[in-house]
């Protein structure tokens, strides 16, 4: 049996001149050999509301009529003990001074990939990270970000990260899943409240995770772990 444990990572709004304030990162952990185990859990309840197999969950589809169906996720993940979460908040990137630091936008990417992952690459464990193709330049992101990672984990020999690989999301359940979740804690950092079957959905994550989702939470929370970034601690976020 494998003991990798898979990764799926989502970012919403990283571009640095997106004009969007608010950055979400988030990383979808579970176990390799349960991966199958939730694509079908999910492909059932697609079933039993409706909706084709190939039905792609996106925050950006959230409305009253398939809150039902998004609800039923939303249950899947708190019920599934073999499934995490870490979101990463920044909640104004452009306040960044990046000239301050001699970074670039992208090197500080990298930083609040790493502030994202460390907690989640334990020193004794395995993984493999997913990220979704958004566009051509993805390749070369994925070869520096591992570099990146490998180099501030002293992981040369990618024992702890196996692998970063670029996927689609509408082929895979883990960064769906993502992108729901990081929708939802960016609908919460904007302000957000016109979409009805949004904001129950916003509300549902609260009740489940005992979370108002406005907050970092406590180091080494398993199930739902956040970090909110502030521009004035550093640099490196710490």
């Amino acid at each position: 049996m494998s003991d990798v444990i898979n990764i799926y990572c989502d970012e919403s709004c990283h571009l640095e001149n997106d004009h969007q304030p608010v950055m979400v990162l988030g990383a979808l952990t579970c176990p390799e050999q349960h991966a199958r185990a939730v694509s079908l859990a999910v492909r059932a309840l697609k079933r039993e509301h409706g909706l084709a197999d190939d039905f792609e969950i996106k925050w950006t589809k959230v409305s009253p009529a398939q809150s039902g169906f998004y609800q039923a996720v939303v249950d899947l993940f708190f019920a599934d003990e073999m499934l995490g979460f870490r979101g990463l908040i920044v909640p104004n990137k452009e306040i960044l001074r990046h000239a301050e630091f001699q970074q670039t936008h992208d090197d500080w990417y990298y930083k609040m990939y790493y502030l994202l992952l460390r907690p989640v690459l334990k020193k004794n464990g395995s993984f493999r990270a997913y990220l979704d193709i958004k566009d051509t330049k993805g390749g070369a992101k994925v070869r520096t970000l591992h570099s990146y990672l490998q180099s501030h984990l002293h992981d040369h020999e990618a024992k702890i990260l196996r692998t970063i690989q670029l996927v689609h999301s509408c082929e895979t359940v883990g960064l769906q899943l993502a992108d729901l979740l990081i929708g939802a804690l960016g609908y919460v950092h904007r302000g957000l409240g016109a979409n009805a079957g949004k904001s129950a959905l916003v509300e549902l994550i609260r009740r489940r995770s005992k979370l108002t989702l406005k907050y970092s939470t406590a180091p080494g929370r398993k199930k739902c772990d956040l970090f909110v970034w502030e521009a004035n601690v550093g640099d490196m976020g710490e």
